[in-house]
């Protein structure tokens, strides 16, 4: 599978049942590696101080029953029946939800949108436009005039990301540190303590240091491993049920739930904070989606997860209301209910079940923040694509450290699944309640649904997860601070970086060059025009950069060929190969001046070896193979062109692996076609470095002053590249406040030294960058 298409592309696709069936047994390795490992700890966590396990069962079966009606009516009916439909082109999580938002409203961060965006095939409403009379339409012209509005819904998204960045550290701990537990019952009660920590603590080391590998080789064990697990706790949960109490399923009734909270009171109400722990991982069936499909995940869930996970519950309640006093100190936990001949080997399924569902939240950690960084919430990190095959597989190092030292210093600090169970259940439902709030926008604005039926969906659901949150912040001393304390921090990095990127997008916007000023040099722009092509990367989408004109002022001189080459991330799940660049002139022909916008999803893998630059080339070539003699003034014309803000008619081009008929380059002479004609120039002390020529098809025919374009780029590009970069320092303007001078001069500073510059992922050679320096007074 090619590493940007992916599976996304499958979901457009009809699917055969064999298919539907191979992706929903994958899934069990992926999606729900955490969901599965929780019967390790929802009892114990349940049960660990606030209520206690009396003779009369009320609150046994109380738990059973909440935990029952939380696991039907979260997972099952909102995300498996509900939430999965909010896909985004495939894709789903909490960036997909404000992604589908900022298509149908005009709330995106992203300061270099444009209008050309809206005609990407992905990007495209399947629906009409909502009727002017609808709520739907007012609450649309709300968001959109108010500023307040748009970034209250940017901060809602980043908390729910900066929650599963949180869930990252948490879920790991917890879950190693439980399945690491059972060894409670294999030694002394004086000797365990001293046991646990360490192997739990080796066991992570081990799991961070390993990621840099990728799944892809041991991927393939993910699915059995948690098959098996569900299959041994479903098989335990049913010996429990037979062997000690048939009638348990009476537990599942709702009346249980009102007695266990009659009897104990606020003690009830706060061990709620344990039994929502039985549904973490319930996120990633749509987190995960882009790698599966809709049908896939609910069958997986429906037909065997949950199924599982029942059993697992009702045997560990069937065993414990036969069980109330228990000579061990492990007194209500998974463990205590398997039989003693099995608990060794239940042990190591744990373990390794742990490890997988880690490795999914790992992973997932992953690919939050490479979405935030897309979207310039946050600072550009190293990304590794470990696996050239399987999409979505990446690896960044800095945060991975970060992860394991944060996870190492949970575990040591706690060293007991009480307070790690409340840091972690605070994260899962926080990011569970922003979902919420974003659906039921989706609801009016996407969907075009009944208000009503959006406020139905946030009464039930949000009134659910507000009891549970209300429980879990409650104990906020009691570990709960930890998330909350992530986020603060994570949020704060991700507020200084977009207001430092905003500021200085908005700076090169008001100092940006006309293109007027450039026409007015005359084709050889009033300097020197040297062979090669003159590289520029710049953040605008029109104008002329004031790095340009800065560079020109201290050097009258420059490449024969110009571009002004835009990387950008748009609001959209992936960009396809054809729709990939746009390109344009910047004025006349004869200037040889031209303006490049790459575009990117936020799940997009961005091309990061030299291909990338053969690719620019054979796009521009391709558009002055397509252009007309006389550019008509309108804005939209055939084949995929518009314009811009300044008037310069951008053409949709694809890359040469998706165009065969079209232009092509070869470095070697051999005749693979009807090529234009390889001209040189004259004898020079310098060296050409390699010979160009370009393969374009015999029709259509194109005019002689395509042909001697084409000429001038292949000349350029056998002189070689040379890519100009602005390096720039920013600072506060004089005048400005305390708060603005901190966060530009000293947060936004020491972020931007201490991460990637935006031009790392087009691997540029450094003999032939050049840096433009420049200070930016925002």
């Amino acid at each position: 599978m090619d590493l940007e298409t992916g599976f996304y592309q499958n979901h457009q696709k009809r699917q055969s049942w064999k298919t539907v069936l191979t992706l929903a047994y994958q899934s069990l390795g992926v999606v729900y590696g955490d969901l599965s490992t929780s019967p390790l700890y929802v009892f114990k966590s349940t049960f660990a101080g606030d209520i206690e396990h009396s003779e009369t069962n009320e609150e046994i079966f109380g738990a059973l029953s909440f935990i029952f009606w939380t696991l039907t009516l979260v997972p099952l009916l909102k995300y498996v029946f509900i939430v999965l439909k909010a896909d985004d082109n495939g894709e789903g999580g909490t960036f997909a939800l404000y992604s589908l938002l900022c298509r149908h409203a005009r709330v995106s961060s992203l300061p270099n949108c444009q209008l050309a965006d809206e005609e990407l095939s992905s990007y495209r409403k399947e629906i009409p436009s909502l009727p002017l009379s609808s709520f739907g339409s007012r609450l649309k012209s709300t968001l959109e005039k108010y500023r307040v509005l748009q970034r209250f819904l940017l901060v809602l998204a980043l908390v729910g990301a900066c929650m599963v960045i949180g869930d990252g550290v948490l879920t790991p701990a917890l879950s190693v540190f439980s399945a690491v537990s059972g060894v409670e019952l294999a030694m002394a009660k004086e000797h365990h303590k001293y046991v646990e920590v360490p192997v739990a603590c080796i066991i992570l080391i081990a799991l961070f240091a390993l990621q840099h590998y990728g799944t892809h080789r041991v991927g393939f064990l993910f699915a059995p491993v948690v098959t098996l697990w569900l299959l041994c706790i479903s098989a335990i949960g049913l010996y429990n049920i037979i062997h000690w109490n048939p009638h348990i399923y009476q537990a599942l009734s709702p009346v249980y739930m009102y007695r266990f909270l009659k009897k104990t009171q606020t003690g009830g109400w706060k061990s709620l904070g344990g039994i929502l722990l039985c549904i973490t991982g319930s996120e990633a069936m749509f987190a995960d989606l882009g790698h599966f499909s809709q049908l896939s995940i609910q069958i997986a869930f429906t037909s065997f997860v949950y199924p599982s996970l029942i059993l697992a519950y009702m045997g560990q309640a069937a065993y414990l209301s036969q069980h109330h006093v228990i000579e061990n100190d492990y007194q209500i936990g998974f463990y205590i209910s398997v039989p003693k001949h099995l608990r060794i080997p239940v042990l190591l399924i744990a373990i390794l079940a742990a490890v997988v569902g880690s490795q999914a939240i790992i992973t997932g950690t992953f690919s939050i923040i490479k979405q935030c960084s897309s979207l310039g919430c946050f600072p550009k990190v190293k990304i590794v694509h470990t696996s050239s095959k399987f999409h979505g597989q990446i690896y960044i190092p800095e945060i991975n450290w970060i992860l394991m030292m944060l996870c190492l210093a949970v575990t040591i600090g706690f060293r007991d699944t009480k307070r790690m169970g409340n840091a972690s259940g605070l994260a899962v439902i926080t990011v569970m309640l922003v979902t919420t709030c974003l659906m039921s926008l989706v609801i009016v604005l996407c969907w075009q649904q009944s208000v009503f039926l959006a406020i139905a969906f946030v009464v039930f659901f949000g009134t659910i997860e507000a009891l549970y949150f209300s429980a879990s912040l409650i104990k906020f001393l009691e570990g709960a601070w930890v998330p909350i304390a992530l986020s603060l921090v994570f949020m704060l990095v991700m507020y200084v970086w977009h207001y430092g990127t905003i500021k200085k997008y908005e700076f090169d916007v008001q100092n940006k060059v006309s293109v007027d000023w450039l026409l007015s040099l005359g084709p050889t722009l009033g300097i020197v025009r040297v062979r090669g092509i003159g590289l520029v990367h710049t953040e605008l989408v029109s104008g002329i950069p004031a790095i340009f004109s800065h560079f020109v002022t201290n050097l009258p001189a420059f490449h024969q060929v110009l571009i002004f080459l835009c990387v950008k991330s748009v609001p959209v799940p992936h960009v396809s190969h054809e729709e990939r660049f746009l390109v344009g002139h910047i004025g006349p022909r004869e200037y040889r001046v031209y303006r490049c916008i790459v575009r990117y999803g936020y799940r997009d893998v961005h091309k990061d070896d030299v291909e990338f630059e053969k690719d620019l080339v054979c796009s521009i070539a391709e558009f002055i193979r397509k252009q007309k003699d006389e550019n008509t003034p309108d804005g939209k014309r055939a084949d995929g062109e518009t314009c811009n803000d300044d008037d310069e008619v951008m053409t949709v081009v694809g890359t040469p692996s998706t165009h065969l008929e079209g232009v092509h380059m070869r470095t070697n002479s051999e005749d693979l076609g009807t090529e234009v004609q390889e001209i040189r120039t004259a004898p020079t002390n310098s060296q050409v470095k390699k010979r160009v020529r370009f393969v374009v098809p015999e029709t259509p025919k194109i005019d002689d002053g395509s042909r001697a374009e084409l000429r001038d780029l292949m000349e350029a590009r056998e002189a070689g590249v040379a890519y100009i970069l602005g390096h720039s320092y920013v600072k506060a303007k004089q005048g400005s406040g305390l708060i603005k001078k901190m966060v530009i001069n000293l947060g936004y500073e020491f972020l931007r030294r201490n991460s990637r510059q935006s031009t790392d992922s087009l691997t540029v050679p450094h003999a032939s960058t050049l840096e433009v320096g420049m200070v930016y007074h925002v």
